[in-house]
């Protein structure tokens, strides 16, 4: 126990300075963040002081970390889901299902053309060509929603057209993502998952169809018979345990149980006070305390030292232009096709090209199941982090800033 609380002080205080650091110099904290992850891991830390490395963050300690990552991942996806405002994708569903299509489908592309090039030399034995493909894509089209939340609150974007198209953009392309991801992950199986792909499917496709059918209308009656609008130690409790057990059906069935808390979050009853009241209460654990355990296990598992020859560092290019060109060049042209003006449609294409936290999420994951080499998890952190650091410079390259007033907990806080 003295070592796990003194690896959790350690991790809160290198990536609250890196956080602020990132801020400082006009980046998005979940930058700094991540690159402090990357100092306490061994391609820096490790690399400097290897056995005092050894010492604080021994390989046998990683399970504590993992378990307590993933339950404040499970509560971040929880939140993501909640946030998503299904009323707004269905009045503007032209719009977003023409420009998230375009910039899903385009790098998915990218990736798929990769994949074998990249599955020959990279991939993990064993690991099936369908299932890579479909890791790699979505590794290549994922949007990060809280970050992309946080840059527009920062420049006061949030009302603006470019705004709201970026956010609905951002919350198609998330229930996208972790539809495929799901798909991917029933085809490998998971520690508890059914040896039987039909049968991990057909339990998805159950669970999919009690929750959105059945569980969600459910929960909208009840919270109108509701009597008191307040929310109570009580309800919070319930709440949180659902999200909990949620994600804990979804990785008995086999799928990873950060989509089971996400289903949980897009099931919530859209009550506002209730949602900014459990924002409020759950955020500030999940971004401060347990958030930074997940930063320091990804840096952990981030081999930069792997990356030791010029060919590896040519193909983490190839891997970054490949993203960078399908997110941007798919959002750009959907962008140009629904009226919008040239500047307008790349700054969508910076926008939706945020990767951040939610891309860690996957490859953290594929990582865990055996899709991805330490060396092609690597080459996607760096992708993940420098396609995040390019969003701000562009945008301020583009004179793009909204005029609207900020309204206090109108978005998230969450640091991803």
């Amino acid at each position: 126990m003295t070592l796990l609380l003194t690896q959790m002080a350690i991790v809160l205080l290198i990536t609250v300075s890196c956080g602020w650091l990132a801020l400082k110099v006009g980046q998005a904290r979940v930058i700094g963040e991540i690159i402090g992850g990357i100092l306490i891991g061994p391609s820096v830390f490790g690399r400097f002081a290897p056995h005092l490395s050894a010492t604080l963050f021994p390989i046998s300690s990683f399970g504590p970390f993992e378990t307590l990552s993933t339950v404040g991942l499970v509560l971040f996806l929880f939140l993501i889901g909640m946030e998503l405002d299904y009323e707004q994708l269905s009045r503007h569903r032209a719009t977003a299902v023409m420009a998230s299509g375009m910039s899903i489908l385009l790098p998915f592309g990218m990736g798929a053309l990769l994949a074998h090039s990249l599955r020959i030399r990279f991939a993990p034995h064993g690991i099936g060509s369908l299932p890579f493909v479909l890791f790699l894509g979505i590794a290549m089209s994922i949007t990060a929603f809280p970050v992309l939340a946080r840059i527009l609150e920062e420049r006061n974007l949030q009302s603006t057209a470019l705004g709201t198209t970026a956010i609905l953009c951002a919350a198609v392309d998330d229930v996208v993502a972790w539809s495929l991801l799901a798909f991917a992950l029933a085809l490998i199986g998971g520690e508890n998952a059914p040896s039987s792909l039909v049968y991990r499917l057909t339990g998805l496709i159950i669970y999919l169809f009690l929750m959105l059918g059945v569980l969600r209308p459910l929960a909208a009656y009840l919270v109108r018979r509701h009597k008191k609008p307040e929310l109570s130690l009580e309800i919070l409790g319930v709440v949180v345990a659902a999200a909990l057990l949620s994600a804990a059906v979804t990785d008995r069935v086999g799928v990873h149980p950060l989509f089971g808390a996400f289903l949980a979050g897009v099931c919530f009853p859209r009550v506002p006070h209730w949602q900014f009241a459990i924002r409020e209460r759950l955020d500030m654990l999940v971004s401060v305390l347990l958030l930074p355990l997940f930063f320091a296990l990804t840096g952990m598992r981030t081999r930069l030292d792997l990356l030791n020859d010029t060919s590896m560092w040519l193909w983490a290019a190839v891997v970054l232009l490949a993203a960078v060109f399908g997110k941007m060049g798919g959002a750009v042209l959907a962008g140009r096709w629904t009226g919008q003006s040239w500047r307008d449609a790349v700054a969508l294409g910076a926008l939706l090209n945020t990767r951040g936290l939610v891309e860690l999420i996957v490859l953290n994951i594929a990582y865990s199941v055996g899709a991805f080499t330490p060396t092609l998890f690597t080459m996607l952190v760096v992708m993940a982090l420098v396609t995040t650091m390019l969003t701000t410079p562009l945008l301020t390259l583009l004179g793009i800033r909204g005029t609207a007033k900020k309204q206090p907990g109108s978005v998230p806080v969450s640091v991803g």
